[in-house]
């Protein structure tokens, strides 16, 4: 298996590994910008780098930003920044990030090469616990409303906290995405079935996706891409 194969088949939800990379190879990775592959071969040897956010998950992305014109977006969850530095690179000049990650020790691996690619002035990154820093922009009732996009990846259990917080800060029209809101496909299998590892995250996700379903100031795709996506458009 190439090291292409290797980063991210376990992101995967299809069928067979074939049917991923055949994604990957034919769609993705031809398209994806060098500086975006860079991030990725280097997370690859983190000890962690399941938790990256996968390339075809990232592609989609990418076009929601170009879709929505942003310019103005929130990272909840950082990692080592292929989410970030993808965004970045799809945002105006001019454009800002508000990224917010508990542990800014994996942003810097990532920075050298978010420097290389011209974008950092884009980002204001704090670490931080991320509900502290969305209350507080709330605070400020100038951005209420003012945020295009934004983009959550990081403690399952305040995915409910975020979200009300994020449906404040949105413009309407403006798109959330949650990323592992199929949790390794474990929402679609009994209890009994998942992963002792893996039981709390299931119940959170499960919790959590019944919750945007019913909320009627989104509209909702929940896309099977990388480790399962909600994407969420604020419609009031």
């Amino acid at each position: 298996m190439d090291s292409k194969k290797a980063i991210s088949f376990s992101k995967g939800l299809l069928q067979s590994e074939e049917l991923y990379q055949y994604v990957l190879e034919t769609s993705v990775y031809p398209r994806e910008l060098e500086p975006l592959r860079e991030l990725r071969m280097l997370t690859a040897t983190h000890p962690r780098a399941m938790m990256a956010t996968a390339p075809d998950a990232g592609q989609l992305m990418a076009m929601l930003l170009k879709l929505v014109n942003a310019q103005k977006t929130i990272e909840v969850g950082v990692f080592t920044g292929y989410s970030l530095l993808l965004t970045a690179l799809s945002i105006p000049k001019d454009g800002k990030i508000t990224a917010i990650d508990v542990n800014r020790e994996a942003y810097e691996i990532g920075l050298p090469i978010i420097r290389n690619a011209g974008v950092e002035h884009k980002i204001n990154f704090i670490e931080s616990e991320a509900q502290p820093i969305l209350d507080k922009l709330l605070e400020d009732h100038g951005n209420e409303g003012s945020f295009d996009f934004a983009f959550v990846d990081a403690d399952k259990v305040n995915y409910w906290n975020y979200h009300e917080r994020l449906m404040k800060l949105l413009k309407v029209g403006g798109i959330v995405v949650y990323d592992n809101t199929l949790w390794g496909g474990t929402v679609a299998l009994s209890e009994e079935s998942t992963p002792e590892n893996m039981k709390a995250g299931r119940q959170l996700t499960i919790e959590f996706n019944k919750l945007l379903a019913a909320d009627s100031r989104v509209q909702i795709s929940h896309a099977p891409s990388g480790d399962g996506i909600t994407i969420c458009r604020r419609i009031y």
